[in-house]
């Protein structure tokens, strides 16, 4: 099943064939009519040109959160390694270096983690305590074993979970996983 960041995407793939504008042609009516607010935004595109709600909310969306600029993600993974849980960045900083070589690896910073992706998510990285950092994997047909467990409560985005609390546990074994899990995405 498609997560709603992927969904979204292939609206926005879709937006100039399904409402007969593109992006950019919306944002600048939007900007014309000078509307603030999403829900204003919403419903003069539905009433005004027929766009369907769930294209008006996403072009309600994107039009105003269009300034986010790649600083901002920065800032959300700043954030998540700020404080107490400083220290654990060496954690995250070890995991991407050491999957440089995955070409089309996309990094994509959430408010509480980071979502690893290639076609779709295949990896989370999360500061979950001030001691561990918890990497969560999509790995099919894999059975938890040692240290790759269930993800159970931890996040229903992911199949399998590793616990990090030192940067020696950022191994080959570790690494062998998420590239296993990068291939089958």
């Amino acid at each position: 099943m498609a997560t709603p960041e992927e969904m979204a995407q292939t609206m926005r793939n879709n937006v100039e064939q399904k409402t007969g504008k593109g992006m950019n042609s919306w944002f600048e009516i939007i900007t014309k009519g000078q509307y603030e607010k999403h829900g204003q935004i919403v419903k003069m595109l539905k009433t005004e040109f027929a766009v369907t709600h769930g294209f008006a909310n996403l072009i309600a969306h994107d039009y105003l959160n269009r300034n986010a600029t790649p600083s901002n993600e920065t800032d959300l993974i700043e954030t998540q390694y700020s404080g107490s849980k400083q220290h654990l960045k060496i954690i995250y900083s070890t995991i991407i270096k050491a999957l440089d070589s995955l070409s089309e690896m996309q990094i994509a910073p959430k408010k509480s983690y980071i979502s690893l992706r290639r076609n779709k998510q295949f990896a989370l990285i999360q500061p979950s305590t001030k001691t561990r950092v918890d990497l969560g994997l999509n790995l099919k047909n894999v059975e938890p074993q040692g240290r790759l467990e269930a993800s159970g409560s931890f996040n229903s985005m992911v199949s399998h979970r590793i616990k990090i609390t030192d940067i020696n546990q950022v191994d080959e074994e570790l690494i062998d996983w998420l590239k296993m899990a990068y291939q089958q995405s």
